[in-house]
């Protein structure tokens, strides 16, 4: 039995998505989104509306703007994209949403506090007071009012090392840069990233997720610093292939200028299975805008098959914008959720509006 074939039963029952699973029935999807930043903040934004089981397993590598300043001074790990996945799950009710823009809130002039996040510092004082990452992002949630959970990968900040050519007279010749800024913004072109250190401790809680999710999402986001870092820890990487959850990966909508420029988006799932060669994925979520139809399309479906995914081609974007549509990717999502995978793996195929290229990339509609 393929990825794709894996039993993954569920049934509409009074508005609610149910699992099925055996005898087992289980409400309310157990859903996991690995990411950081703004893309994270879509999926999660999207999953919130199918579901209030949503864990965020978000990246802690960056080191710029304010997250960069209170990791160094502060010793903390980068509270940016933690502060972001926060936001995207808080709970949209009036009473919470003063606490929500202020958390979001970042300080303007010019004195010691300008570009900083309100939430930023809240989570640095929280983790100082209570000793714990984690402890400080659940007391968080509960100002916000969140029924998910929003976990750090690894409970120490991570730095990113990448091999980049370009950056030299001679094309061939690969230069090693270091940082999550870096890495995003060189105008070289990323070979290979690798985390520093190589080795390092998982959240034992995002493990526990991810082994008891019905779903795991990963992306959309910067490629090589919030996508790829996920499979780099060891123990997320070995949970991510153990977990009989459906594996959903969430393409962006373009190649990103600095670190992806000129990347198709078949060379993003190369990208991928050359860091991780073992992950696989059931699903690839592809803008239907991005890949026109031909050979473009066979050529991603073969992609997507060494990962042991299907395709699924639909409008997921924001017109006019390089961003995700909540409400077109959440639709996208519920049809994955709500298919009876084992009886028809191209899920999705009965919405007009949504292509599924089967994984032999032979037929589309």
């Amino acid at each position: 039995m393929t990825n794709a074939e894996q039993d993954f039963g569920v049934e509409r029952s009074e508005g609610e998505l149910t699992r099925v699973e055996g005898d087992a029935v289980r409400s309310n999807p157990a859903i996991v989104a690995l990411g950081g930043g703004h893309g994270l903040f879509a999926t999660l934004s999207a999953l919130r509306r199918l579901s209030s089981d949503v864990t965020a397993v978000v990246t802690v590598a960056d080191d710029g703007g304010s997250s960069g300043r209170l990791r160094s001074e502060l010793g903390v790990i980068p509270p940016g994209d933690l502060r972001m996945a926060l936001a995207a799950l808080a709970d949209p009710g009036a009473d919470t949403q003063v606490w929500t823009d202020t958390v979001q809130h970042r300080f303007r002039g010019t004195g010691a506090l300008a570009g900083h996040s309100v939430g930023n510092l809240i989570l640095a004082g929280l983790t100082e007071v209570l000793g714990d990452p984690v402890a400080a992002l659940d007391e968080l949630a509960k100002v916000l009012k969140i029924s998910g959970r929003v976990l750090p990968m690894s409970p120490i900040a991570l730095d990113i090392e990448a091999d980049v050519s370009g950056l030299e007279a001679d094309p061939r010749v690969s230069r090693c840069i270091r940082g999550q800024v870096a890495v995003a913004t060189t105008p070289g072109k990323v070979r290979r990233v690798r985390l520093i250190p190589s080795d390092p401790p998982a959240c034992s809680d995002a493990i526990t997720a991810i082994d008891d999710a019905d779903m795991v999402v990963l992306g959309p986001g910067s490629w090589f610093t919030s996508v790829i870092p996920h499979v780099l820890v060891p123990e997320l990487h070995h949970a991510l292939l153990l977990t009989r959850a459906r594996k959903v990966l969430v393409l962006n909508l373009a190649a990103e200028p600095g670190e992806t420029a000129g990347f198709s988006a078949e060379r993003h799932l190369h990208v991928l299975s050359q860091h991780a060669p073992a992950f696989t994925v059931d699903h690839v979520i592809v803008d239907s805008g991005w890949v026109p139809e031909g050979r473009e399309r066979e050529h991603l479906a073969r992609a997507a098959d060494k990962l042991g995914a299907v395709i699924t081609f639909a409008d997921v974007s924001e017109p006019g914008t390089q961003k995700h549509h909540t409400g077109k990717l959440a639709a996208v999502l519920e049809q994955l959720i709500d298919a009876q995978q084992t009886m028809n793996p191209r899920a999705g195929a009965d919405d007009p509006g949504v292509e599924t290229m089967t994984k032999e990339g032979a037929t589309w509609r």
